[in-house]
């Protein structure tokens, strides 16, 4: 129950405020509205950040399935407790969505850009072209994931690891983030996006189900590529 309860309430810190920073930068009348991309960047660092020290030692702090998939296909992570992983990470993604819709309430009235709202929720590509799309995502995961299991092995003091997570979620944002937002996390994107569909959001649009597999699947791949390549590494 501990390890279920960690890993669902690390994925609701994420998204809450990873997702938030984004609609405090893009939502109208926001004090934080404008501030950029490095403003969201810093803000998902320390989303992942905030949550992998509180509960690294409780459930390993994976709060992503192509990490816990991933690591149960090189054989360091048990089949038996992947869908009890997968579970606390999507219902805690959904709450996170859900906790930033009900935090902006009344910023989502103010904005007219249908964009901008579901932005709040998940990714979107900036020049839509499904195979270069789908290669950011792949490529993304792979490194992000072969990157974090490589940091499991270094020699660092206590506590330090998860810090450098963020700074490698950082890294993400700011060198390669630009192209789709860097889901690098599929529930990241496909909980929040079932939210925004049936959230009672002020003048939504569509929450773009036609791009929603590649958030999915990109990082799905990627993060098992990049767990074998850490296994033929290390």
């Amino acid at each position: 129950m501990k390890i279920f309860l960690a890993e669902l309430l690390g994925t609701m810190i994420l998204i809450l405020l990873g997702n938030g920073v984004v609609a405090n930068t893009v939502l109208k009348k926001s004090k934080g509205e404008n501030s950029g991309w490095l403003t969201i960047c810093f803000g998902w660092a320390l989303g992942v950040a905030i949550p992998a020290v509180m509960f690294g030692s409780v459930s390993g702090a994976h709060f992503n399935p192509a990490l816990t998939i991933g690591l149960a296909v090189i054989g360091k992570f048990a089949w038996s407790s992947v869908p009890t992983y997968l579970a606390a990470q999507f219902i805690g993604a959904f709450i996170g969505a859900v906790l930033v819709f009900t935090y902006f309430y009344p910023h989502y009235k103010e904005t007219e850009d249908k964009g901008a709202k579901l932005a709040t929720f998940a990714t979107g590509p900036a020049i839509k072209n499904t195979v270069f799309n789908f290669i950011s995502e792949f490529i993304g995961t792979a490194i992000l994931i072969f990157t974090i299991l490589g940091v499991g092995t270094a020699n660092v003091a206590e506590g330090v690891g998860p810090i450098i997570v963020g700074g490698i979620i950082l890294a993400m944002g700011v060198c390669l983030g630009g192209t789709t937002g860097y889901a690098i996390n599929p529930f990241r994107d496909l909980a929040p996006r079932i939210a925004h569909a049936i959230l009672p959001i002020p003048g939504k649009g569509d929450s773009d189900w036609g791009y929603a597999w590649i958030p999915v699947v990109g990082p799905l791949l990627g993060g098992v590529v990049g767990a074998i390549l850490f296994n033929l590494v290390f």
